[in-house]
């Protein structure tokens, strides 16, 4: 019988060798390989080895402490392929201060280019990235002095008159992978994990480049008594596994607990023991952009505001059986966990792999996607990606927005310390933020304003005190909070002189209400 090499977390980080590429599988701490990034920590900080490697991650994988924060060090890993950095402190001072080489890229491409190269492909095409810092025409995703002068990862390609992007191959040596059993043979299930992501695909992609493959896993199993329809990853393609010694630190669920079986589907827990968020502006900001939902929609939910409130604002409303509501880990339906634990759900109806979500959103596009934003230029541009040197990267925000029937921004109108009061009758501003959202020119182009203009895309960016809509003519300011100036606290605080709408309309003061608010109503009063 095939028998399965079980060792220990020390032997596996043993198995690296200098400069070659790792590539782990795992979104925020969700499935993360911590038993065998902590020991390949342990083992660099005491013997200098591996070093000089390329780290390769579809996703961002830490809560800020744990996952590949562990292999944030000057000299351990010499370059850096991800999406997003947001959750990992000590890998965007790293790109900061310009101690290692380091290229942003859609969540997604990189996704699905573990499955192009599996296939044997040199690389993937894609118009994600088009007119934005990934294009090598603006920035190639390089994120730093560091970078700068490397060459391109991203190619501009001419096919049948159109341009795309085209996404080059990027050989894996080995590939981490988690899962929740493994059989004596090694087949690898994921049941009690919170996600499906794309474990085969970076499989196959390591395969098909001669790499290894390490899985962690939380039970051992006896061969043949694992259901094969549970079998995520057949144990002829794992080369090492580790069985984690220490789950409850170690191969946690998510950041914040260690295993909740209405995460990954094995119970259901009552609606009325998901509480509703407290009123906040965040809270605010979410409702409002929530009227821009119509019945029967597809949305999506980025980080930030939109997964932290808009689901649970759904859910409070009692439209989250109305509307489908996903997020880019393959998440539907649901209500969000949020904030550090982003892309997972309770009570999910479905649950699809990572990548293939993705070619939903790349190809079909989401009919609404709800995303957080840094600055928005007078031309429509919007930078959610670096805040001067500070890189949290694109995640999947490139991906999804791009091809979105309609985006939805919610963001705070200033950043940096503003304060505020709410009443029946409106908002009042208690203390300005210090840094204005509302600039000439954003620092980096994360979303197209002109690309988006010219195809018509609806696009809306809603704050806390106004509303602006993204015109053929420009950004135009539609709506203005109740309790708000418009000159005072809008118009004054821009770097750039909106149109301002002939229809200016005053927000609605429901929306300052305990409990709720009439969403339902809106929503179906509302055409696609």
């Amino acid at each position: 019988m095939l028998k399965a090499k079980f060792i220990s977390a020390r032997e596996a980080a043993e198995m690296f060798e200098d400069g070659k590429t790792v590539c782990p599988i795992a979104m925020t701490l969700v499935s993360a390989s911590e038993s065998i990034l902590k020991a390949l920590e342990k083992r660099f900080l005491e013997t200098g080895h591996p070093n000089n490697l390329t780290l390769l991650h579809s996703c961002g994988q830490s809560d800020r402490q744990r996952g590949i924060q562990h292999l944030a060090h000057e000299g351990f890993v010499k370059r850096i392929i991800g999406s997003h950095w947001g959750l990992q402190p000590r890998w965007m001072d790293m790109i900061a201060e310009n101690q290692v080489e380091a290229y942003c890229m859609p969540q997604g491409q990189i996704a699905q280019l573990y499955r192009s190269m599996a296939c044997g492909l040199p690389g993937k095409m894609s118009k994600v990235g088009l007119g934005t810092f990934v294009d090598p025409r603006l920035e190639g995703g390089k994120m730093n002095d560091r970078t700068r002068n490397l060459p391109d990862l991203v190619d501009v390609m001419t096919w049948k008159g159109e341009e795309y992007l085209f996404y080059n191959a990027i050989p894996i040596d080995y590939c981490l992978i988690r899962g929740t059993a493994v059989d004596e043979m090694g087949n690898l299930t994921t049941d009690e994990e919170a996600m499906k992501l794309e474990a085969l695909a970076g499989v196959f992609a390591a395969k098909r480049f001669g790499g290894k493959v390490i899985a962690q896993a939380k039970y051992r199993a006896q061969t043949g008594t694992l259901n094969p329809k549970s079998v995520t990853v057949p144990g002829v393609f794992i080369d090492a596994v580790v069985i984690c010694d220490n789950p409850q630190e170690d191969h946690r669920q998510t950041s914040s607990w260690f295993f909740d079986p209405s995460y990954s589907g094995q119970l259901r827990v009552p609606l009325t023991e998901i509480e509703a968020p407290p009123f906040n502006v965040r809270k605010y900001i979410a409702r409002r952009a929530c009227m821009e939902i119509y019945s029967g929609a597809i949305i999506n939910l980025g980080t930030g505001i939109p997964n932290d409130m808009v689901g649970k604002v759904c859910n409070e409303e009692g439209i989250s059986d109305d509307i489908m509501v996903t997020v880019e880990s393959g998440m539907y339906g649901g209500v969000q966990a949020g904030g550090i634990d982003f892309g997972i759900a309770q009570n999910l109806y479905a649950m699809i792999p990572h990548h293939e979500q993705m070619d939903y959103y790349n190809g079909a596009g989401v009919d609404i996607t709800f995303m957080g934003a840094g600055e928005l230029d007078e031309e429509g541009n919007v930078n959610a990606t670096k805040m001067g040197k500070r890189c949290t990267g694109a995640g999947g925000f490139i991906d999804i927005t791009q091809n979105a029937k309609k985006v939805v921004f919610c963001a705070a109108f200033t950043a940096s310390g503003a304060e505020y009061s709410f009443s029946p009758g409106g908002i009042k501003i208690e203390k300005e933020g210090t840094v204005r959202k509302m600039v000439k020119k954003a620092a980096q182009i994360s979303f197209n304003g002109p690309a988006a203009r010219k195809k018509g895309q609806k696009v809306v960016y809603v704050t806390e005190r106004a509303v602006f809509e993204l015109k053929s003519e420009g950004v135009v300011l539609t709506e203005i909070a109740p309790g708000i100036d418009m000159e005072k606290d809008v118009l004054d605080l821009m770097d750039f002189r909106p149109l301002v709408s002939k229809n200016l309309k005053t927000g609605s003061a429901d929306l300052f209400k305990d409990g709720p608010f009439g969403l339902r109503d809106t929503i179906f009063a509302r055409k696609a």
